[in-house]
């Protein structure tokens, strides 16, 4: 089969077209001919040489797929051969062949094509697993979310509104403002000539937000704090601002603050399955009517990942980049 595959750490043009085997299956795994994959930035870090895939993980980066069923393991039954499905996978997935676990395929829903199921699952699962599971997101509470244009962004801009929530998102440019607005954000600020937190105290006349969800981390950790309201939560999911910060506990007494967040490329499968069965049940059903949907930025052949990553480090997408197989 065809893959991609990353020849050294390094930047985007470490990434090279190759021949591999066509990947084993385990009993509990289908073989998904992957028609496209979607391009997330731990696969950027992976590249890098900063996020290494978990243990027995393939090294073919590619964390989301949508194709069709090619090959059944010995215990799989609720599957057939052909069916078309999107899949959360823990890589492996820049390839023309992809093993994905029978429980974190889903149908590709209604209406559909692959490069839109492609774009579904790891910023659903993720998405899902942050703002609903951990930060317990409740109808008529308010949502900041950093880099509300990005695909996590406007997956979350989305699937908070339907379920009732008040979001306000945070971008680097008023054009991404503008497209956060359109898709359903109630105010968009723009980090590069506003300050946040001082913009979050005027939309909330100074009680601060229920939620938030950041990938920012560093030194948007005390400014984070400055914006939630008494009995806040923020949920972390990546750091590319870095680790470390400095935190007031004061800030977290006084509020009752919550301060959460994950990964979940190394989460076992059975807990993937359970955000998977809740996505089928609450959110698909959303996907099928129209009411929300992905954003796409672009679409990119394989042979071309690095132009597809290039896109992603820019910093000037909107929404998801995709990978035709």
């Amino acid at each position: 089969m065809r893959a991609i595959e990353i020849t050294q750490p390094g930047g985007s043009e470490v990434l090279a077209l190759t021949a591999r085997p066509i990947p084993p299956l385990s009993a509990h795994q289908v073989l998904i001919r992957v028609a496209a994959a979607g391009v997330n930035r731990p696969d950027a870090m992976q590249r890098r040489g900063v996020y290494p895939p978990p243990p027995g993980a393939s090294d073919i980066p590619g964390l989301e797929i949508a194709g069709t069923v090619a090959a059944l393991g010995d215990n799989v039954r609720h599957l057939s051969l052909g069916e078309p499905v999107c899949a959360l996978v823990t890589g492996g997935g820049y390839a023309e062949f992809c093993p994905a676990s029978a429980a974190l395929c889903l149908p590709v829903p209604d209406g559909f094509d692959f490069i839109q199921a492609a774009a579904l699952p790891e910023t659903f699962f993720t998405v899902w697993s942050n703002v609903f599971d951990r930060a317990h997101l409740a109808a008529g509470e308010t949502l900041l979310i950093h880099g509300g244009s990005s695909g996590i962004g406007t997956t979350a801009i989305q699937l908070a509104k339907a379920f009732g929530a008040k979001v306000f998102v945070t971008a680097g440019s008023d054009a991404k403002c503008e497209f956060c607005r359109q898709l359903g954000a109630d105010a968009a600020i723009n980090y590069q000539d506003q300050d946040f937190v001082d913009q979050i105290r005027h939309l909330t006349d100074k009680q601060g937000v229920d939620v938030i969800l950041d990938m920012i981390g560093g030194d948007y950790l005390p400014r984070n704090l400055k914006c939630l309201a008494n009995d806040g939560r923020l949920a972390q999911i990546a750091i590319q601002h870095g680790a470390k910060a400095e935190v007031d506990l004061w800030q977290i007494m006084v509020k009752r603050l919550t301060l959460t967040g994950s990964t979940l490329r190394a989460r076992d499968d059975l807990f993937k399955q359970q955000i998977a069965w809740k996505l089928r049940e609450k959110v698909w059903p959303l996907l099928a009517s129209g009411k929300i949907k992905p954003v796409i930025d672009g679409v990119f052949a394989l042979e071309e990942a690095g132009k597809a990553h290039a896109r992603l480090e820019s910093g000037q997408h909107i929404g998801k980049i995709i990978l035709k197989v």
